[in-house]
């Protein structure tokens, strides 16, 4: 038994808990969206989606017609209307959407570049939209909606910095984007570089930064990037071959993203998602194999959660609930208050 897991089960009155949701369907699962206390949304391979009615107690699971061959990573969801986001090459990435709980689903956008790749998808407000893509003619595609999806257009290529041969996005979770207010936008990448991009007008035009996250091959890099306000925020990744391997894994910025300090965390794993939860800016990371956690002092101390085993996190600001998904559509919520008292995650685990 490692000591991690022994430490896990001496102290599991101070860890809090996932509690498991009955899920019905074994598909792998990374897209997850939290419209309020009871409506949720989730998504993942073969064209599947699942919504829950009331707050993840009871699901109802589907394929969109036409679909069942697409692998849905990301969702992102405003009450019974729901937007899917089809990850793959060329025209595998697509974007569906529906406006009464997948009663019936429209399919709004087709990816007609056989190199492009859609990686996540978010939303200002429920008619401003915008996804990333890996890089086509060495810039990373940028696509919006201002009127809730009826239409998509691809942002000018000339005013993104150039991409790094090698760099590209993580379909992991639909969190390598992330928004705040009504303009400020970041995505992150990996592989043979770990850099954060950022606008201030909402997509139109961009900088970029070096952080520290581990870095150099396929499988390494930034795989999740969220934002409290406009300067704060946290970015999660490592290598998702070597799930085990710490290092440098999480950092956070207090200028908006252009610099990056690493956060001490151990132990350190291979982080999937990562999110915040406004207005208190309590950060979960959910690992994908291993470790899952959560601060609410600003990074500085942790309580770790039992089980593990996640690949996306999601939340409704103020809420006070945060539920996760995962493979085998694994599903799983948690109360923050379930941890009480000083239990500090760096302390108890070194």
């Amino acid at each position: 038994m490692t000591r991690l897991l022994l430490l896990l089960l001496l102290c599991a009155d101070a860890f809090a808990q996932w509690q498991p949701l009955p899920g019905p369907t074994k598909e792998s699962l990374r897209g997850l969206s939290v419209s309020d206390q009871n409506i949720v949304w989730a998504s993942g391979t073969h064209g599947t989606y699942l919504v829950s009615t009331d707050g993840g107690d009871t699901w109802t699971a589907g394929k969109v017609p036409g679909a069942e061959t697409l692998d849905f990573r990301g969702v992102v969801s405003f009450g019974p209307e729901a937007y899917l986001l089809a990850a793959g090459p060329g025209e595998q990435s697509r974007i569906y959407h529906t406006r009464h709980l997948g009663e019936s689903w429209q399919l709004q956008f087709t990816n007609r570049e056989p190199r492009g790749f859609f990686d996540c998808m978010a939303f200002f407000d429920a008619r401003h939209g915008i996804v990333v893509g890996d890089p086509v003619d060495g810039k990373f595609q940028i696509l919006r909606t201002s009127d809730g999806g009826t239409t998509w257009q691809y942002a000018d290529p000339r005013k993104m910095p150039p991409a790094v041969n090698g760099e590209g996005a993580f379909a992991a979770s639909n969190s390598c984007l992330a928004t705040a207010g009504r303009e400020n936008v970041w995505f992150a990448t990996g592989g043979t570089v770990a850099r954060v991009f950022r606008s201030r007008d909402g997509g139109e035009s961009w900088g970029v930064s070096a952080t520290p996250i581990v870095h150099g091959e396929p499988s390494t890099g930034i795989f999740s990037v969220a934002f409290h306000d406009a300067k704060h925020g946290v970015i999660a990744g490592g290598d998702y071959r070597h799930p085990e391997r710490g290092g440098a894994n999480l950092a956070a910025t207090g200028d908006g993203g252009k610099t990056w300090k690493l956060v001490p965390l151990a132990p350190q794993r291979f982080f999937s998602a990562v999110a915040y939860i406004s207005p208190d800016a309590v950060v979960v990371v959910v690992v994908g194999s291993s470790v899952s956690a959560v601060s609410n002092d600003g990074l500085r101390t942790w309580r770790f959660f039992l089980p593990t085993g996640f690949n996306a996190v999601a939340l409704k600001s103020g809420q006070g609930v945060i539920y996760a998904a995962g493979a085998n559509g694994g599903l799983a919520k948690a109360a923050l208050g379930s941890c009480e008292g000083p239990c500090d995650g760096n302390a108890g685990l070194r």
